[in-house]
C-alpha cells in the first residue's frame, strides 16, 4: 500500500504526526477516522497523488502518532488541538495552504480546521458526518441505538477502556462490521493495520479521550460557532446511503457553512474503502474547480 510515499514523523503543536507524503501538484490534507488510520485511504491516494501532494496522517492518539496524556477537561482531544497539530504539520512540510478531506472523527477535525485556520484551509470535503453538536442535538433513542459507542466512549475513565480491553479485536471488527455495507470486506493488509494499532491500550484510551472530548468540550466549541459564524470555504459533503433513504446531509451543513455541496454513495460508512471510484471522482471534481 502507498506504493511511493515517503513515511515521514513530524513534530507539530508538541507530539509527533505520522504521516505519507506522496505526489505532486497542490497539497491535499487526508484525516482518518475511528476506529482506524491513515491506511483507511488506500483505496484513494495513489490515484489522488497523480494531481495533489498528498498527506494522510494519523491524528493523535491514533496509529503511529504520539499519545499524550489526557487533560482534566478533555482538551488535549479536543477537535481544536488536533486540528491544530495537522495545520502545524502541514506548515512543517512547507504547506501553508492545503485542500483537507476527512472521515467519521477526521472530519470532524477538518471541520474545526475550517473555522480556526480559514487562513490555511482552501477547501474541505466531509465524509459522513454532520457536526458533532447537531449529532448531539438530533439524537433520539433510535440514533442512540446506532450510536451507541458515543455514549459508551465518552463514559468516565477507565470503564469503556477496560471493557474494550478485555477483548480489543472482536470490539474492532464488531465495529466494522456494523458500520459497513452487508458482505463488504476490508483490504487484508489494511485490517491487519487496524489491528496492530487496536491492540495497544494507549491507543484505546486516547480514543475514548476524543469521544469524551466530543461530549464536552467540542460541544461547548460548536455552540460558541452556530449562529456566530459560518465556514467560508466550500465544503463538500459525502455520505454513505447503501439503501438510498438516507436524508441528504447538505441542509444540515448549510447551517454551519456557506457554501455548501454534496451528495449521497451508495455504500456504508467506510465510503474510502467500500466505494473508492466515486471518491476519487467526487474529490477530484471538487478540489480541482
Amino acid at each position: 500500500m502507498f506504493e511511493g510515499f515517503e513515511t515521514r514523523r513530524i513534530s507539530a503543536n508538541g507530539v509527533e504526526i505520522h504521516a505519507r507524503v506522496g505526489g505532486q501538484g497542490p497539497p491535499l490534507l487526508l484525516v482518518h477516522g475511528y476506529p482506524q488510520t491513515h491506511v483507511m485511504w488506500h483505496a484513494v491516494a495513489p490515484a489522488l497523488a497523480r494531481h495533489f501532494t498528498v498527506v494522510a496522517a494519523d491524528i493523535r492518539g491514533y496509529g503511529d502518532s504520539s499519545k499524550p496524556p489526557a487533560s482534566d477537561d478533555h482538551a488535549s482531544y479536543s477537535k481544536r488541538t488536533m486540528a491544530l497539530d495537522l495545520v502545524e504539520a502541514m506548515r512543517m512540510l512547507g504547506f501553508e495552504r492545503f485542500f483537507v478531506a476527512g472521515h467519521d472523527r477526521g472530519a470532524r477535525v477538518t471541520y474545526r480546521m475550517a473555522f480556526d485556520h480559514p487562513q490555511a484551509v482552501t477547501k474541505l470535503a466531509t465524509l459522513d458526518i454532520v457536526p458533532t453538536l447537531s449529532t448531539w442535538q438530533a439524537m433520539d433513542w433510535r440514533g442512540a441505538m446506532g450510536a451507541f459507542h458515543w455514549q459508551l466512549l465518552a463514559q468516565p475513565a477507565p470503564l469503556p477502556e477496560r471493557l474494550i480491553g478485555a477483548d480489543p479485536l472482536f470490539w474492532l471488527h464488531t465495529i466494522l462490521r456494523r458500520w459497513a455495507a452487508p458482505g463488504f470486506v476490508f483490504d487484508g493488509q489494511a485490517l491487519a493495520e487496524y489491528e496492530r494499532s487496536f491492540r495497544q491500550a494507549e491507543v484505546i484510551h486516547a480514543s475514548c479521550e476524543d469521544y469524551r472530548a466530543g461530549a464536552s468540550v467540542d460541544v461547548a466549541i460548536d455552540e460558541a460557532d452556530l449562529g456566530a459564524r459560518k465556514i467560508s470555504q466550500p465544503l463538500l459533503a459525502l455520505w454513505g446511503d447503501r439503501a438510498g433513504q438516507r436524508p441528504s446531509l447538505v441542509d444540515a451543513w448549510r447551517e454551519w457553512a456557506d457554501d455548501v455541496r454534496g451528495l449521497p454513495v451508495p455504500c456504508g460508512h467506510f465510503i474510502a474503502e467500500e466505494a473508492p471510484g466515486a471518491v476519487i471522482a467526487a474529490l477530484l471534481e471538487f478540489f480541482g474547480e
